[in-house]
């Protein structure tokens, strides 16, 4: 008996000839249309997703047992079940793919090799993926993990961050992936990430958050424009606050007035809390970068590289200030 059509692959690829063995980097994406009846399963899968999808090979021949591997009749022949044959007793494949887009019940995938009409019978999260660039988590892309961990070992050269202090995020859809509590920014690797629920705050990997998550969120829901956001502990900014400065407008400097006027205070807050994450959030409305009192400064931007940037311009300015 066949199994139960959750959906069917709009591909490319028109005959079995034309297919590559295995999943091809070079291949251009294709479409999974999913039939009406399953929206409700589909509801969480997301742009970034790893996931594994279960086809069936209907054209595959159930009679076959023993084949050549690859199809290359020069090599040995072996039990079905030791190769990734698509003539096999029970036609299932199974493809490590990554969503790439979405609309509606149609999901761009890649890459994923099967011919045009495939039928799909399952999809589950490859919790397993290593992605194309490191060993991500399924929930996290590539382009967000790797943003992450470059933003938070430039950050750390430039002298933002030390030892385990400051977090970075990115919104990445519905989902934010933001760095792990008791991570060292300078020396992040893909299991430093968290992924949680944008709208609930609800984890959604195995890694604990950071304990500044309320900041990150309240900034998200607060700005719109907001994709990235980084928290740092910039040492000279801070001696200015020490030093009872709190304003970099009065430096002689275009730059000074420039950057000053994107930066607004708020008074001092326990970190972690609620009450710092909505203060913030509601200041980030109006302004890039808010620097907390007692505590350190937050940025954010629509790139990683805007974020951190102008983390980096307000630590340069307030090098110019101690030193005058």
């Amino acid at each position: 008996m066949n199994p139960r059509i959750i959906g069917t692959v709009r591909s490319h690829l028109q005959s079995r000839e034309e297919c590559p063995k295995y999943g091809d980097s070079s291949l251009p994406p294709v479409w999974i249309e999913l039939k009406p009846e399953f929206e409700p399963a589909a509801t969480d899968l997301q742009v970034g997703d790893a996931v594994l999808v279960l086809t069936w090979m209907h054209q595959g021949d159930q009679s076959v047992l023993r084949c050549h591997p690859r199809g290359n009749p020069e090599l040995p022949m072996r039990g079905i079940f030791s190769t990734r044959s698509p003539d096999r007793p029970t036609p299932i494949g199974l493809h490590s793919v990554r969503i790439v887009g979405r609309e509606g019940l149609r999901l761009k995938v890649h890459p994923l090799e099967v011919i045009d009409g495939t039928p799909v019978i399952d999809i589950k999260p490859d919790n397993t993926s290593t992605g194309t660039k490191a060993e991500f988590p399924a929930l996290v892309s590539p382009e967000t993990g790797e943003a992450i961990l470059s933003a938070g070992r430039d950050g750390w050269l430039r002298g933002l961050f030390a030892g385990f202090n400051g977090n970075v995020s990115m919104r990445q859809g519905q989902r934010v992936v933001i760095t792990a509590t008791g991570s060292a920014k300078g020396h992040l690797t893909p299991a430093d990430l968290a992924v949680v629920d944008l709208a609930t705050g609800t984890p959604l990997s195995s890694a604990r958050a950071s304990s500044e998550l309320a900041v990150h969120l309240e900034i998200y829901r607060n700005q719109p424009r907001a994709q990235a956001i980084v928290h740092t502990h910039p040492p000279r900014l801070l001696a200015l606050y020490l030093r009872g400065e709190k304003t970099l407008a009065d430096l002689p400097l275009f730059e000074g007035r420039v950057f000053a006027d994107r930066m607004t205070n708020i008074p001092a807050h326990l970190p972690g809390t609620p009450e710092l994450g909505q203060a913030v959030g509601q200041a980030s409305r109006e302004f890039e970068a808010v620097f907390m009192d007692n505590h350190g400064l937050v940025c954010w931007g629509e790139s990683m590289t805007l974020a951190l940037g102008l983390s980096e311009e307000l630590e340069s300015l307030a090098k110019i200030a101690m030193q005058r």
